[in-house]
């Protein structure tokens, strides 16, 4: 088993992140007020298409499909009420090329969302714990620290808004 790390730095005063990933790339989020990056929420859609977009392409240059465009295309509904979770992705593929097969593509993506794309498989697969903790560092360099919550699996976010 793997796994993945980031850091996210608040930046200034108001609500601007910096997330360095393990890879070393910087991704910057803001809320709306700032608009100095992409929203949080905007990046669950991103890494979906993201990772879906990668298998699927990969998959059809080995089937040998003369793709000349490509791109994903993903809608994400969300609750009005707080904390907006999602409900739905809808992911369409958008493939462009002379004498592309149907059945290759329909393939490349059943095989990324049954096998491949960790986000996709993992989102809908409901068996996602989260654990929240924290660490306060004092001037004088001590810590303290706790574990706050687990959430999922399969927890709804109107049941975790109920125990709050």
């Amino acid at each position: 088993m793997s796994t993945q790390s980031l850091t996210m730095t608040l930046t200034n005063d108001d609500m601007r992140f910096e997330a360095v990933v393990g890879s070393g790339h910087t991704i910057v989020m803001d809320d709306g007020a700032g608009d100095t990056g992409a929203r949080p929420s905007e990046l669950l859609g991103v890494s979906l298409a993201g990772c879906t977009a990668m298998d699927v392409i990969s998959i059809l240059r080995k089937k040998r499909q003369a793709v000349a465009r490509y791109e994903v295309r993903v809608t994400g509904t969300q609750v009005d009420a707080h904390p907006h979770n999602f409900t739905r992705f809808d992911i369409v593929h958008v493939v462009e090329g002379d004498a592309i097969d149907p059945a290759a593509v329909a393939r490349a993506v059943e095989l990324s969302c049954t096998k491949y794309c960790a986000v996709g498989t993992t989102l809908a697969s409901g068996a996602l714990e989260i654990h929240h903790a924290y660490v306060i560092r004092t001037p004088g360099g001590e810590e303290l620290s706790a574990e706050v919550l687990v959430t999922g699996p399969h927890a709804s976010a109107a049941a975790l808004a109920a125990s709050a």
